[in-house]
């Protein structure tokens, strides 16, 4: 069985949130530990939190879950990019494969996990290097990529993470698809979050 791990990216800026959006509180909890307890729910590991400006506040919010490693990403204001590069640097030579999670997107069920782990173990001996999700036609996260990917992944710079990776591997990428589209909702605006707080919660546990 391979050993996959997770990186949640967790060290936006919210520009258009008007808050840090991460720690909006959602069902009892900051909205980031969602993702993080979806990893651990499904014995990824390590699971590697990465942070920005706040990222003392992720580790007092985590202290309670000692498989969380909390990581501080000093290069957070330039985009997303920089957090996913941190998050592979630390799962590398760590890992056979990383899941990675977005911190605004609560409402991703087991079911996702489950289905993107077993189409890689299933497929990763034909050469798959990348599997995703997809909800309602919709590309979304987490994203799953092999370990022979990391070395691209730490090169990847702007605000739009492993995109490029994902086009160039695109014949080695598997893709996995829902129709249920709450689940990649994620968390922009304070609309956004009007309207994740009206889902109900069992939706993203079927």
């Amino acid at each position: 069985m391979p050993k996959i791990g997770a990186i949640v990216l967790a060290a936006g800026l919210s520009r258009r949130m008007g808050e840090a959006k991460q720690f909006l509180p959602l069902q009892g909890k900051p909205l980031f530990r969602h993702s993080v307890e979806r990893a651990i729910a499904n014995d990824l590991s390590p699971v590697l939190l990465v942070g920005g400006e706040r990222t003392e506040e992720l580790r007092r919010l985590t202290s309670d879950l000692p498989e969380v490693e909390v990581l501080d990403n000093r290069e957070y204001a330039t985009g997303m990019a920089s957090s996913l590069r941190v998050g592979i640097a630390a799962a590398s030579g760590r890992v056979d494969a990383v899941l990675v999670f977005l911190a605004d997107q609560p409402y991703v069920p087991d079911e996702v996990v489950q289905a993107l782990i077993r189409t890689y173990e299933d497929s990763r001996a034909e050469g798959t290097k990348i599997v995703r999700a997809y909800y309602a036609g919709i590309a979304g996260h987490p994203v799953l990529f092999d370990a022979a990917l990391m070395e691209e992944l730490r090169l990847v710079t702007g605000d739009q993470g492993g995109k490029d990776v994902i086009v160039k591997y695109k014949a080695h990428m598997k893709t996995v698809s829902f129709d249920c589209a709450s689940w990649n909702l994620d968390v922009d605006t304070p609309d956004d979050y009007r309207r994740i707080q009206e889902i109900d919660p069992r939706l993203h546990q079927k």
